[in-house]
């Protein structure tokens, strides 16, 4: 069977008390991830929807002939998903459960928990004359009157009257009680144990959004003026566990907390979040955070060092990012990879059709006050995802167009590469010498074909290697900014011009220069990369043409030779480093010396000759043609396409699909979207703070709807030839329907008429 992965990078969006809805969804990827490594594992897969997803992936491999492991790598949100993003993080990383959450999103996601002592009415006397405004907020919420049993009707009205007369023109809710809440949180998840939920060597990486509201400076380059400054106020805490050895939290407890609160500080619901509010808590609980000074710095650079922390005040990230897609797509750039890949993109959209303007009837021109706070509050989080969609859809088409080419210029590249060993290469077994001069004599072939364009295609490969240093040098140094940027790239582009590394004159016999030929050697790791990605993707192709058991040795030896590749793309391969880089001024010439002697990179590549050359012996000698042809024709192939690529290697060398889940997509049990199914869309997405029902409501539908949408992912990766019939899918989705129901039946004791309801509807 062929071995698969479907790596899922999860962008969640922000949505206030939606926050319970997503925490069922990101619960259900959780069990999905949890069930895929049961089955790799060979154990045993617990009840409920676990369960089903296991007996789907065994059905995957019986029919489809494909093992298939799911796992989420990357996570990325903004407010309260920035809040589901961290705990699913902490989850996946160190094994631990999700489940001691539902009872506490359930329990004290509540207006009576969050709101403030200070804040909240002093007696019954206080503002009694603000009740009318609170049954009339009820009225105008559709729902309450009809959708909901008197006892819950009673009790959204009481919180509601509560939550308007507490204390006008400051944040109701209280800040240092929600830190609390996530340290409660963090703490009843490390109660339990278990294993981490990606394979050894696979980083997680997480990255959550936050606003600086004072911002900090960043320097622009102009033509005129040279130089200008700018305030920045964006700002995205990220996170890694690197993918080394048994992980027991992705971070410190107060810093994956610091990113919770800051992240979800909604303007006008929280005081805004500083750290001497994360001092006082931590100082109270009597938590320990050596780490302190180190992640403040990484995180707040510039206010670290002008020594102003104490100015800094975080607000809600995503009233200017709400879907962080960007640092989720520029994680792609350090993947390993060890089998095929099925890349997505998944974001979570609570309410994809949420239409603002403050109740504002359709047709009516907004007002004063509906103007104002539109523009200032809620069209900057409601902007369309379409620019990140056309990244997305631009890389993923630029890959295309490359395998386009590829496939269309095979036939000639085939044929130089006989013309220039003969047909006698194919009768003899590649030993890693040969494999080795080979491979060297086929470079210098495609470079003095090329002519005079190998000149530009060596100067884009050089800046594309001074652009790959930089961002090494960068991750080793712990250091961000265009500043650094600016600075580090200067460094090395100083170096590899005073050493003559981009000297590809066509006077030179291989055209290129001694120099250039021992930097290329040393450095280049990215055209490895690349050739061995290529390499891959054509063994996949013969599969449908050859036995696949035949090809299994030469796949897993080439997939062997890319890890080790990849590794020394990671900065922990370098960590002893940091020290020198970050003492780098203008010269980096020491630092590249280092660098390559820690990478030695043509002792890799005779391991890597050794283990092809095992591999392709394998083959046999009808099979064994097209694997040494696209191996040996790399060269050729790269000349044509690596202008395509803009001279970077595309990481992960596929094209990238996106998947949204929402109640509009999840219709296997009941259309109509957020309207027909959620309840804390009322009163402007706060709906769900104030009925416990309400919560309950949200939860349950979000693990039926994540499931709904995470069966229909997973099995569109299987070949038009190898689906599962459309009955078929109907039925695992209703079994994973049932089991949840079956499962959560004895926590939800608040709505047992909308799961008998639901068990009708599902049939």
């Amino acid at each position: 069977m062929r071995d698969k992965e479907l790596r899922l990078a999860l962008v969640c969006y922000g949505g206030i008390s939606l926050a319970i809805y997503m925490h069922g969804i990101t619960k259900e990827i959780w069990r999905l991830a949890r069930a895929s490594k049961a089955v790799r594992d060979g154990k045993h897969c617990p009840d409920g929807s676990e369960h089903v997803y296991c007996r789907m992936f065994d059905e995957i491999a019986n029919s489809g002939q494909i093992n298939l492991r799911a796992m989420v790598d990357i996570v990325a949100g903004a407010s309260a998903g920035g809040i589901n993003g961290i705990f699913l993080a902490q989850a996946i990383a160190t094994g631990q459960s999700l489940e001691p959450l539902t009872d506490m999103w359930l329990e004290v996601a509540d207006i009576e928990a969050l709101l403030s002592p200070d804040r909240a009415p002093g007696s019954k006397m206080t503002k009694f004359w603000a009740l009318p405004i609170a049954w009339m907020m009820a009225r105008r919420e559709a729902g309450i009157e009809e959708d909901v049993d008197p006892a819950t009707r009673d009790e959204v009205r009481g919180k509601l009257e509560k939550f308007v007369r507490s204390q006008w023109f400051e944040p109701p809710f209280g800040g240092e009680q929600f830190l609390h809440l996530l340290f409660n949180a963090l703490d009843a998840m490390a109660e339990t144990s278990g294993e981490r939920l990606l394979p050894p060597g696979q980083p997680l990486d997480l990255f959550v959004t936050l606003t600086d509201f004072g911002g900090h400076p960043e320097r622009l380059r102009l033509n005129s003026p040279p130089e200008v400054v700018e305030t920045e106020h964006r700002l995205v805490c990220s996170f890694t566990d690197r993918g080394l050895g048994p992980v027991t939290q992705i971070a410190h407890p107060a810093e994956l907390t610091f990113a919770a609160r800051g992240t979800s500080s909604f303007p006008g619901a929280f005081p805004p979040f500083t750290i001497a509010e994360l001092d006082r808590v931590t100082e109270e609980r009597e938590i320990d955070w050596p780490s302190r000074d180190a992640f403040l710095e990484r995180i707040l650079p510039r206010q670290y060092a002008a020594n102003a922390l104490d100015t800094v005040a975080l607000i809600d990230g995503s009233v200017l990012a709400n879907a962080p897609f960007k640092p989720a797509i520029d994680a792609l750039r350090q993947r390993p990879a060890r089998r095929q890949v099925d890349r997505r993109f998944v974001f979570i959209d609570p309410v994809p059709d949420m239409r603002f303007g403050i109740n504002r009837k359709t047709g009516e021109t907004p007002g004063f006050f509906q103007t104002i706070i539109g523009a200032l509050s809620e069209l900057p989080r409601q902007q369309p995802i379409r620019d990140n969609l056309e990244a997305i859809d631009e890389r993923s088409r630029r890959i295309e167009r490359m395998l386009g080419i590829i496939d269309k210029i095979r036939e000639e590249v085939e044929a130089q590469v006989v013309s220039l060993f003969g047909y006698t290469l194919f009768l003899d077994y590649p030993t890693p010498k040969r494999l080795s001069a080979w491979r060297r004599r086929a470079q210098i072939s495609a470079a003095n074909k090329a002519g005079y364009s190998h000149t530009a295609y060596g100067r884009l490969k050089v800046d594309g290697m001074i652009d790959r240093l930089t961002d090494l040098l960068l991750l080793i140094a712990d250091q961000s900014g265009p500043a650094d940027r600016r600075r580090v790239r200067r460094a090395v582009t100083k170096v590899v011009q005073e050493r003559g590394y981009d000297d590809f004159a066509t006077s030179h016999p291989s055209g290129v220069s001694p120099a250039a030929l021992e930097f290329l050697r040393a450095h280049d790791l990215s055209f490895r990369i690349r050739r061995l990605r290529l390499l891959l993707r054509r063994i996949t192709e013969l599969d449908s043409e050859y036995v696949s058991a035949e090809l299994t040795p030469m796949r897993d030896a080439a997939y062997e030779a890319l890890a080790d590749y990849l590794e020394l793309e990671r900065a922990q391969h370098y960590a002893d480093l940091r020290k020198q880089v970050r003492a780098m001024k203008d010269d980096a010439g020491d630092v590249l010396d280092a660098i390559a002697q820690r990478m030695d990179l043509q002792a890799l590549d005779m391991l890597v000759d050794a283990r092809l050359a095992e591999g392709m012996s394998k083959l046999s000698r009808e099979t064994r043609r097209p694997v040494l042809l696209s191996y040996l024709g790399f060269s050729f192939f790269d000349l044509a396409t690596l202008p395509l690529l803009q001279g970077e290697g595309l990481g992960e060398y596929d094209p990238i699909r996106v998947d949204r889940i929402s109640p509009d997509d999840a219709t296997a049990i009941r259309s109509g979207g957020a309207q027909a199914t959620l309840k804390g869309i009322q009163f402007n997405t706060f709906g769900a703070f104030f009925s416990r029902s309400y919560r309950e409501n949200d939860y349950l539908w979000g693990r039926l709807h994540g499931a709904d949408r995470l069966v229909d992912i997973v099995l569109s990766t299987l070949t038009a030839s190898t689906r599962l019939p459309p009955g078929r899918v109907l039925e695992i989705k209703r079994a994973a329907f049932r089991a949840i129901l079956d499962e959560e039946e004895p926590r939800l004791t608040q709505i047992s008429s909308l799961i008998e309801q639901l068990r009708g509807e599902i049939g």
